[in-house]
């Protein structure tokens, strides 16, 4: 059996149809243009091709989308009165602030000040509660991706067993939530579990978000099983060149799996796409108007 590949690119693109017909439509209804503002504190290289990427979506889509781009040496103050002075401003609807921050700044205490109406990528804990409690809006970027695929592959998953490895607040946790929600038993893993092999092998759904270069091996994926990987590693390649891996030994997994994410082209690329769909549901509550349907 050779598992048949998930295509995050194709699925995303999709989503990204639906998201520039529903701009679309709200500006010739109700005259609202969604508006994304991203914050970025540096110079870190990667960042500033993630916060690019994501403010060239958001034009493409016909979002107002404004980047502000604060030095290193910017204080905890300066970026907390730029959230602030974001949250007033009635024509943007989503804020991101990119992480990593510089160390002088409390990543926590500028995710407090997010209004949650705005927060997009649904980091505040008044998001994370409303997550908890079923009444979530706004769902982390990448767990609503991972969530889309798997209704796109799977369509119904309730009664399956899935396995989250990994339990950070910006996927582990939200996923674990989005997958009880569907009505999944769901087990969480992490570097503190133990036997996790047997306990993987359990799962129809094995999703993988531990940050290591392909830690999940084939043998641990339960025959016919799905296997989602979030995981974006560089590790050496061929003629001193770096390559992109998951968190799963892809080659081996895709032998026993039924479906699989591949690494590049899977989960990552319904990321940014997600993130638009949060700003145009911000968008839709902050003026009291039917969310839409995505």
């Amino acid at each position: 059996m050779t598992a048949s590949i998930i295509d995050g690119k194709l699925h995303a693109a999709a989503l990204k149809a639906k998201i520039a017909a529903a701009t679309v439509l709200l500006k010739a209804e109700h005259g609202l243009i969604p508006g994304l503002a991203t914050v970025l504190v540096g110079q870190d290289p990667a960042s500033e091709v993630y916060v690019r990427n994501k403010n060239k979506t958001a034009e493409g889509l016909g979002f107002k989308s404004v980047h502000h781009h604060l030095p290193a040496s910017a204080s905890e103050a300066e970026v907390l009165a730029l959230v602030a002075a974001l949250n007033a401003d009635a024509t943007v609807h989503g804020i991101l602030v990119q992480l990593p921050l510089p160390p002088q700044i409390r990543e926590q205490a500028v995710l407090d000040a997010l209004n949650p109406a705005k927060d997009v990528d649904a980091l505040t804990p008044a998001n994370a509660g409303l997550l908890l409690a079923g009444r979530a809006k706004l769902v982390s970027c990448t767990p609503m991706g991972v969530m889309i695929l798997l209704r796109e592959t799977l369509g119904a998953i309730a009664g399956m067993e899935a396995l989250v490895i990994g339990r950070s607040l910006l996927f582990g946790k939200p996923a674990a939530q989005l997958l009880l929600a569907a009505n999944a038993t769901v087990t969480m893993a992490h570097s503190k579990t133990a036997h996790l092999p047997e306990v993987a092998r359990r799962a129809d759904i094995l999703v993988a978000a531990i940050g290591k270069a392909e830690f999940v091996r084939g043998d641990w994926v339960k025959p016919g099983a799905t296997v989602i990987d979030v995981g974006i590693n560089r590790v050496p390649g061929a003629a001193g060149k770096t390559k992109l891996v998951g968190d799963v030994a892809y080659d081996e997994a895709a032998l026993r799996a039924a479906h699989i994410t591949p690494v590049p082209g899977g989960v990552g690329a319904m990321t940014i796409v997600c993130l638009m769909r949060n700003t145009l549901i911000a968008a839709c509550g902050q003026r009291g108007l039917p969310l839409p349907a995505l």
